[in-house]
């Protein structure tokens, strides 16, 4: 099946029961059983949701895996998968992670014994020396928020299998679309559903895929355990907005293109972080490895006056959280995504108070370009 018909067809589909052909909202909490035990799949709606279980179903298709789980936000389904670990235990991270993953991590699950070090996992050598004996995890975004550096993700997968680590994967950017983690090793793919795969500004979500049937046990027992589960109209509003993933996918690379080439040209811009940039690090591994480049940029204008200043000229970008949306988004990360990052840390990574970060929506590429011009120039 091809990815834009997997996307329709992908899960489950409709409704047995009633032919119709939209998963049912099943806004429901518990389920009559015909005695103790026995029921029909269903008996409280922590454990699994029928329209939840539909849009697990489709997740776990698009990502090619073995199971998929919906929670109630990107940060949600990041907790979950991290309380797989016990206290001792060690992951290693990403460096330029998203900025609530590394304020969970640091400032959250270090309170349970949970250790992290961060390292800049485009290099393998730095991973390498990063391994301890209580290593359990290796934790990549690729490509990262909000430099879109690319990891290799066969390599990753190599070197974990030889560690004996579990691969993570944040396929947030990239979509199942474009990038399928699970099938060059990893062992489990998450998403801020929140961002590409709702697509639409109007719902709050996250997405585990695991490649494994005893990985699936253990994470079902954390979701159920814990209870941090997506609700049916969210998982419903999820499936719809995965209907259309391909064309907005399509859509949001084109006009970034466009764009990319203007900033390309512009002398207000400096550096730009785009991975369909031949001049980007890993360009060549990213046409290798994922279908596409994506909707996200970064760029730097110099200043944190200057980014401030662009800002507040802006017409069609919305200046807001969050990102992978029809409408095209812009902030500024070291003062809103990657605030909670430590600022001297910030400026190690080359998050500086000049990048911006816009989310390329699906308007008219030349609308989108007019409005930048003339903020830049303003």
């Amino acid at each position: 099946m091809k990815r834009k018909t997997k996307l329709i067809h992908g899960g489950i589909p409709g409704d047995e029961a009633t032919g119709a052909v939209s998963v049912p909202i099943y806004q429901v909490s518990t389920y009559k059983q015909d005695a103790v035990g026995v029921h029909k799949g269903y008996e409280y709606s922590r454990t699994g949701n029928p329209t939840r279980f539909a849009l697990e179903e489709l997740v776990k298709d698009l990502e090619e895996g073995t199971r998929g789980f919906a929670f109630g936000s990107g940060m949600a389904a990041v907790t979950a998968v991290m309380m797989l670990f016990s206290a001792g235990d060690h992951v290693i991270l990403t460096d330029d992670v998203y900025g609530g993953t590394y304020r969970v991590i640091t400032k959250v699950l270090n309170r349970i014994g949970i250790e992290a070090t961060f390292v800049d996992t485009t290099n393998l050598e730095e991973v390498k020396g990063a391994i301890r004996e209580n290593t359990k995890a290796l934790y990549i975004e690729t490509p990262t928020n909000p430099l879109l550096k690319v990891t290799d993700l066969k390599a990753s997968a190599a070197l974990a299998k030889e560690h004996n680590l579990l691969l993570v994967v944040d396929n947030t950017f990239s979509t199942p679309y474009w990038q399928t983690p699970i099938t060059h090793g990893a062992d489990i793919v998450l998403h801020s559903a929140t961002k590409y795969l709702g697509g639409h500004s109007d719902v709050v979500a996250g997405i585990v895929v695991v490649q494994g049937e005893a990985l699936a046990e253990e994470l079902h027992f954390v979701q159920n355990s814990t209870g941090g589960v997506l609700g049916p109209q969210d998982s419903w509003l999820l499936i719809r907005g995965i209907k259309t993933l391909g064309l907005r996918m399509e859509a949001h690379e084109a006009n970034t293109k466009k764009i990319v080439d203007f900033l390309s040209n512009h002398p207000a811009v400096g550096k730009i972080h785009y991975p369909g940039l031949a001049s980007h690090p890993q360009h060549e591994l990213a046409k290798t490895q994922a279908g596409g480049f994506g909707g996200m940029v970064s760029f730097d204008v110099g200043s944190k006056e200057k980014a401030e200043s662009v800002l507040q000229q802006v017409k069609y970008f919305t200046l807001a959280e969050s990102l992978g949306a029809v409408e095209s988004l812009i902030s500024l990360p070291a003062q809103m995504t990657h605030a909670s990052i430590p600022a001297d840390r910030r400026q190690e990574l080359g998050i500086t108070d000049g990048l911006v970060r816009i989310s390329v929506g699906i308007e008219d590429a030349e609308d989108l370009i007019e409005d930048l011009k003339q903020a830049l120039e303003a």
